[in-house]
């Protein structure tokens, strides 16, 4: 399957906003489910935050609800993962993947997969 890339991480400190983009350089990522995960070293790969192609259907993981929101706008071609009030807890490498059907919201639902943005926080 091809790759999607993620752009947007960084270092913010404790209580701050970032936001991820995912897109798909070699297919038409509006057709697509999208997820967005996360993985910490020596840790499991867990799912974040994942949207169906219409953006009618969305999925997030307990410890991320009320402070992240998954969008799309389909017309860009993009989908995003707004994460607010930040913790130090929130910092490991976030990966978008994407897949034709909407299967659910776990690592292995999803075939196309992007190398990783790194999230830190930490004052």
């Amino acid at each position: 399957q091809l790759p999607v890339v993620e752009s947007g991480g960084g270092l913010v400190q404790p209580g701050g906003s970032l936001r991820l983009s995912c897109t798909a350089p070699g297919f038409a990522l509006e057709h697509y489910a999208v997820g967005w995960f996360r993985q910490a070293p020596g840790k499991e790969r867990e799912g974040v935050a994942c949207i169906d192609s219409t953006a009618a259907t969305t999925r997030y993981a307990d410890s991320v609800k009320g402070r992240f929101a998954i969008s799309r706008d389909n017309a860009k071609r993009t989908v995003y993962l707004e994460m607010n009030s930040l913790k130090p807890d929130d910092t490991m490498n976030y990966y978008c993947a994407a897949d034709l059907w909407f299967k659910g919201c776990s690592p292995g639902d999803f075939s196309s997969w992007g190398q990783g943005t790194q999230v830190t926080v930490s004052s």
